[in-house]
């Protein structure tokens, strides 16, 4: 079937070249526009406890605080004469901005949660009223606003939307830069790999209609749904990454086909019957890991679900419609402008990976062994692997959020800003109010409990902080938990739970909200739904390999190296970014794993070493049905893809290591192990493990029982 569409590409390789211009300007006009469809936020889970305290907080009750001016005394101390006029002037400025709620400060309350211990600085706090899209904007006004030194004080922004303004402008930063030095480097290495000036643009030709034709995806459901805006870099990373797979697997074969004899339409047919085939199959398994991202909640991680699988599908498409087309009309031209001193023009087998795939086979247990064991060695730092969110600490010491919260965690007896909030909806009377704030105060950890009825502390009465009567409304009421334990540590996250476990009042629905139970929450939703997203994984790849191969062996073998090689990346970057290891080197803060950026970086980089799986895999799958040993298969096999694989996965690497220049340190994170987690697949599991595996099964390596061969003679896509 495929033989005979190369056949058809051939003959209408002009039309087919116009049409797909046309469509491609189309899309480029439509996937313009999808920057301003796109969104900033997607971290939390609607459905989740404290997202709905969150919504019902700013919905009744003017919103919490995510905006913190930090005010420190140029000389006395906050109770200063001129400082406290100045911080007093300045709370009463930023209430009167539009948009601005909820404003409170030191000066105002004489809350001593709100003055450090040493008396220097004093905290404003206040909440930025808008959406995830429209903060962003208001808090970089307000911030160039009211964070301006005087004579009497100087004052930093923190808080939730001053990190969150500043991740964003180092990750735009970060990715410039990273760009800058991928795409030249890149350009260069294609040329080496190619050989030639005009087939090291066939991949950048494959990786456009990607992009585009993504681009255009993407403002077509940004308008009807939630899709977040970093799911255009994973576009423009994979589109030019599947370009690079996919122009390396048809060029290589299309060249081998020429230098055999064949005329360039048999050599157009030959290439889509085999290498298309391959595309075909490699972009399943690439499609099916990423649509695993479909089963999370959060919108952020859908998002790159709905960008990674359009990509794929669309570079599979430009790979076996425009690609084919080009060929036919390149013909032997495709080895124009040609790099001297480089074979890859020629389309030959690779001496190299030949001579170590002899060498792997002729002696399995001694090349294996040390394999596994530095596999198994690197899996390690798993056993104490923890998971979190992103906030200011993934950002450089530098950076005025990242103060300003490390100076409320070490300077201050508790941290307003970072309170658990409790939200109970229906009435409820002032006597069960204050025995439930009361029992809530008493709980290990907790300074204060402020709610309408006044303000607990060690299950006693105290002195009321600021207008505690705004916290109660006749259907609702808020109690601000205010404690002493570090914000997203295990103590705070045992804290909530202790929280949630405080029987609520009588006849009330109660929700606990905050930084720290949404932490709490994102881990459980994620958690939850894992196990669903792996036997996804599973079950899809296992049928499109068994479908591939015709063999239940080999996809049980993918899967198992797969899973080793991964977590052998996971267990190095836990090494790297969590224990603290080349943080000077780096230049990040040692912290938990990023619960989202982790799960996105194991699809990816399953999705990446399954295509893998089917480049290498394809070709000694076609020599052993043509008659070959399983033996020669996998040395002659290895020889012909052994340099695709190699070069694909250094050129893909590239561009995520240059993620490691990143300020960043998720972004480091999610670089830095997607570059590893493709050079591991492709050096030591297709170079050493699969040939070792392949000599040890030997013909048992392509069992299937009957009836499934049976199954797969009718329903599989072959060319054999």
């Amino acid at each position: 079937m495929l033989h005979r569409y190369g056949t058809f590409i051939y003959r209408r390789a002009r039309i087919v070249l116009v049409v797909s211009a046309v469509i491609l300007i189309a899309a480029a006009v439509l996937g313009v526009g999808a920057f301003g469809k796109l969104r900033s936020g997607g971290f939390t889970d609607p459905a989740a406890e404290s997202t709905k305290a969150q919504q019902l907080i700013d919905s009744r009750f003017g919103g919490q605080s995510n905006l913190v001016l930090l005010v420190h005394a140029r000389t006395g101390t906050a109770d200063s004469p001129a400082v406290a006029r100045a911080g007093q002037a300045l709370a009463e400025a930023l209430a009167g901005e539009p948009n601005v709620t909820n404003v409170l400060s030191y000066w105002a309350t004489r809350s001593p949660s709100l003055k450090s211990t040493d008396g220097v600085d004093a905290m404003v706090l206040a909440h930025i009223v808008g959406d995830d899209d429209h903060l962003t904007e208001q808090t970089k006004a307000l911030i160039a606003k009211f964070a301006v030194d005087n004579k009497a004080v100087t004052v930093r922004a923190g808080g939730r939307a001053a990190a969150n303004v500043e991740v964003n402008s180092q990750v735009t930063k970060s990715l410039t830069i990273a760009e800058a030095i991928a795409v030249p480097l890149t350009l260069l290495l294609l040329i080496l790999a190619f050989g030639s000036v005009v087939s090291a643009m066939l991949p950048l030709a494959i990786g456009g209609v990607a992009i585009m034709g993504t681009f255009a995806e993407l403002y077509a459901l940004g308008s009807i749904t939630d899709v977040s805006i970093f799911a255009i870099n994973l576009t423009t990373a994979l589109g030019l990454g599947l370009g690079i797979d996919y122009a390396l697997l048809m060029v290589n074969r299309f060249r081998e086909q020429l230098a055999a004899g064949d005329s360039v339409e048999t050599a157009v047919a030959r290439t889509v019957a085999t290498a298309g085939r391959t595309i075909v199959f490699g972009a399943a398994t690439v499609a099916a890991a990423l649509a695993a991202l479909l089963v999370f909640p959060l919108y952020f991680l859908r998002s790159f679900a709905y960008a990674g699988m359009g990509v794929v599908v669309i570079a599979a498409v430009g790979g076996l419609v425009v690609l084919p087309a080009l060929l036919a009309v390149l013909g032997p031209r495709i080895n124009k402008g040609r790099v001297p001193w480089s074979r890859a023009a020629l389309g030959s087998e690779s001496r190299m990976w030949r001579r170590l795939a002899g060498a792997v086979m002729r002696r399995p247990a001694l090349a294996a062994l040390p394999v596994i064991a530095v596999l198994l060695l690197a899996t390690a730092p798993l056993r104490h692997i923890s998971f979190g969110t992103p906030d200011q600490g993934v950002l450089p010491t530098g950076a005025a959020s990242r103060q300003v919260a490390d100076r409320l965690s070490i300077g201050f007896a508790g941290n307003d800003a970072a309170a658990i909030t409790v939200v109970t909806t229906g009435p409820v009377t002032p006597d069960a109010l204050s025995a439930y704030a009361r029992q809530l105060s008493s709980l290990p950890g907790v300074i204060r409990v402020d709610s309408s009825t006044g303000t607990f502390a060690a299950g006693q009465a105290g002195p009321a902080i600021g207008n505690n009567a705004a916290l109660g409304r006749p259907d609702a009421q808020q109690l601000s938990v205010v404690t002493n334990v570090p914000t997203k540590s295990a103590a705070a996250q045992d804290l909530v739970a202790a929280v949630r476990a405080v029987p609520a009042p009588d006849g009330v629905t109660r929700l606990v909200g905050g930084q720290d139970a949404e932490l709490v929450d994102t881990r459980h939703s994620i958690g939850q739904r894992l196990p669903v997203g792996g036997l996804l994984i599973v079950v899809t790849t296992f049928v499109v390999l068994f479908l591939f191969t015709g063999s239940v062996v080999q996809p049980v073998r993918a899967l198992l190296l797969n899973a080793l090689s991964l977590a052998a990346t996971l267990g190095v970057l836990t090494w790297i970014f969590q224990d603290g290891h080349l943080a000077a080197l780096l230049g990040f803060t040692a912290r938990p794993m990023d619960t989202a950026m982790t799960v996105l970086l194991f699809c990816i980089a399953f999705g990446l070493s399954m295509d893998y799986e089917v480049i290498v895999i394809s070709r000694i799958k076609e020599l052993h049905d043509h008659g070959r040993s399983t033996a020669d298969a996998v040395s002659t096999g290895m020889a012909r893809t052994g340099r695709i694989v190699s070069t694909a996965a250094t050129l893909l690497a590239v561009t995520f290591f240059a993620f490691g220049t990143s300020t960043v340190s998720f972004l480091q994170m999610f670089g830095i192990g997607s570059g590893l987690a493709i050079l591991i697949d492709a050096t030591l599991v297709r170079g050493v493990l699969v040939p070792v595996f392949m000599r040890v099964f030997g013909a048992a390596s392509w069992y299937s029982p009957a009836p499934l061969r049976r199954m797969h003679t009718r329903i599989a896509l072959s060319e054999a």
